[in-house]
């Protein structure tokens, strides 16, 4: 069962994609599935083929959400640059049925009836999600780091996921 937060929704959603046949669901924290052919982010700062960790300040309030100076630290101690190409190449995807594979949305920055709502509007960027069968929502109000600042009762949610499959 692939978890993905943040940009590791889209591979989470590659990886069901990939093996269709050997996952039961796919947990997407605070993110969620992207499609054939979108990219992560290719938007963000590139120093020598790396995407440095974030700022604090490139974020709006409800990405930060209960991120205390501490939680922020913590986050940052962490943080390690990624390669670039994770976010900038696009997904390639072929298996149709990969909208058979259940999902969970754990939605954290944003509320479960928020996303609810601009998939009913169509929006683009929940296109993928749209498409998928069975979606379970799980509301964890926080900030986009659920692990920082609300670790148990995420793991709780994913566990209760792990359950249901």
């Amino acid at each position: 069962m692939p978890v993905g937060h943040t940009g590791g929704g889209a591979i989470a959603h590659a990886a069901a994609d990939a093996r269709t046949d050997k996952v039961a669901r796919v947990v997407y924290v605070d993110s969620g599935p992207l499609g054939d052919g979108g990219v992560i982010n290719d938007e963000l700062a590139v120093v020598d083929g790396e995407i440095p960790p974030p700022e604090r300040s490139d974020f709006p309030p409800e990405e930060v959400r209960d991120m205390d100076d501490d939680a922020w630290q913590g986050f940052m101690a962490r943080a390690i640059p990624q390669p670039a190409r994770v976010a900038t190449d696009r997904q390639v995807l072929s298996d149709q049925r990969r909208y058979d594979v259940p999902a969970t949305i754990i939605a954290c920055a944003f509320s479960s009836d928020q996303l609810k709502e601009w998939v009913a509007q169509g929006q683009p960027f929940v296109a993928e999600l749209a498409k998928i069968r069975e979606v379970e929502y799980v509301d964890l109000p926080t900030g986009h780091w659920p692990q920082f600042t609300k670790p148990k009762e995420l793991a709780q949610a994913i566990l209760e996921s792990v359950d249901r499959t």
